[in-house]
This record gives C-alpha cells, sequence and structure tokens, in this order.
C-alpha cells in the first residue's frame, strides 16, 4: 500500500437537541441514480427495476455537522445508508461517559436494530448525505428480494467484525499501538472506497479518537506528537497527517 496522508480536525459534542435535517426530492428523478458510492452500498445487487422499486421508498436527507442522527433508545422506525461525510456511533454510559463504538464513511449502512429501539446513538461528525428507508417498508423489500436481505447480512456481519477488532484495540494494545492501528484502519477503509491515495479527510477530534480508543484526549494528543518526532507521520496545515511509510505504521500498529 502506497502512503497515505489523514485529516484531523475538531467536532464538538452536543445532543441537547435534534437540529431538523434538510430533504431532498427531485420530481421524477430517483435519488439512487446519480448515487456515487452505490457500488458500496445496500443496493448494488439490485438490477434497475429493482433499483426503482427501492428509491421509490428513500428519502435523501442531509444532516448538519454535530447533529444527531438516532438516539439510543428511541424507535427504530429507519434505516439510513451513509452516502456522504461520516458519521460517529456510540453508547452514554450511567455517569454520562461516552463510548464512541465506530465510525461510518459513504458506503456503510446505519440503524439495523434487533428489536423495536436503537441500541446506540449516532451523530454527524462532518455534514452527512443519507438515504432514510422506512424499516417496515425496506423489510417488505427484503422479503421480495432474498438477494437484498443477503446484502444487508453481509453488511451486519462486517460491522460485527469491526466490533471484534474494536475490542482488541480496547483489551490488548498500548496507547501508541491504537493510534496506529486506528490510522491503518481509516486507510483501509478509505482504500476499499475506492479514495485515491493520498490525503484521507478525517473529521474526528482528538476527544472522538480518544474516546473511540479508550485513552484521554491528553494521551491521544501526546502520542500524536511522539509519532511525530519519530518520523511516523508528519503533521501539515490544516490539521493534515501523512504518513511517509505505511509499512512500518502497520508493523508499529501489531507491536512490531
Amino acid at each position: 500500500m502506497n502512503s497515505r496522508t489523514n485529516n484531523f480536525s475538531p467536532a464538538a459534542f452536543d445532543m441537547t437537541q435534534k437540529p431538523a435535517t434538510r430533504e431532498n426530492s427531485a420530481e421524477g428523478l430517483s435519488p439512487c441514480a446519480a448515487c456515487a458510492v452505490r457500488d458500496l452500498s445496500l443496493c448494488n445487487v439490485l438490477d434497475e427495476d429493482e433499483l426503482s422499486m427501492l428509491a421509490s421508498i428513500v428519502t435523501s436527507l442531509e444532516v448538519p455537522a454535530r447533529a444527531p442522527i438516532i438516539d439510543e433508545g428511541e424507535s427504530a422506525d429507519y434505516l439510513f445508508n451513509v452516502t456522504g461525510g461520516a458519521v460517529k456511533l456510540f453508547k452514554l454510559l450511567a455517569d454520562g461517559r461516552r463510548q464512541i463504538t465506530g465510525f461510518l464513511f459513504p458506503g456503510d449502512f446505519l440503524g439495523i436494530a434487533m428489536n423495536e429501539t436503537y441500541a446506540y446513538s449516532a451523530e454527524a461528525v462532518s455534514p452527512v448525505k443519507l438515504c432514510r428507508f422506512p424499516r417496515a417498508k425496506l423489510e417488505n423489500m427484503l422479503d421480495r428480494f432474498p438477494h437484498l436481505e443477503k446484502r444487508l447480512l453481509g453488511m451486519a456481519s462486517n460491522e460485527l467484525a469491526q466490533a471484534q477488532d474494536q475490542m482488541l484495540l480496547l483489551g490488548r494494545k498500548t496507547a501508541k499501538e491504537k493510534l496506529c492501528s486506528f490510522l491503518v484502519s481509516l486507510a483501509r477503509r478509505a482504500e476499499r472506497r475506492g479514495d485515491e491515495p493520498g490525503p484521507i479527510y478525517v473529521p474526528m477530534s482528538r476527544a472522538d479518537i480518544g474516546d473511540y480508543l479508550g485513552l484521554t484526549t491528553e494521551t491521544v494528543s501526546r502520542t500524536f506528537t511522539n509519532l511525530k518526532r519519530d518520523g511516523i507521520i508528519r503533521l501539515r496545515e490544516g490539521g493534515m497527517v501523512e504518513i511517509p511509510d505505511f509499512d512500518h505504521l502497520e508493523e508499529l500498529a501489531d507491536g512490531i
């Protein structure tokens, strides 16, 4: 894999209210027609006729940065496909602390619930674009199109694999290994999305990274500084992070 760069900029945390999202619709036009992430998303297994049926139940949304998308415990009436921006998933502990459990990017699916309510909250890290599906109508389509259900199951399995990786990060790795693993994961996911080698936009704050890796904000900042001092990364203007030797970063992530 070639060298990668990453960008980190602050994102605040405010769940006091759920700002209104903007719904987009164009009469006579399918919201799927010009989707840049169709090959990565739920609908990539559908033919044109099936895609038109799916498009008939979709609402396109634009969500501003730091706005809640779903709240833990609320009725799981909708599912979402991320088509632009970045989303963070998290759970709030009884004492008010927050554990970020994952980040979603274009092509990822959001809102799968085993019961009638969401098991976690989701917030836009940057301005986000979503396709929103009413749960009941999407379930009807899954019954009609088994290949769509199989695709959704595959996406859920991928989510489970990411959760297992997160358990390893939290339980066994040092702060340096955690941060290196995080950067490696971001680069690999960007590659799977088809992004060009080079800068990768990652709008998480250091506080978000800490809440994901189980580290304090101070530890995250200090680890970034140490990686810069050792020549593992280069911090560029605007929060850009350049990775001169990706193979070496992978070795550090594995504790080598």
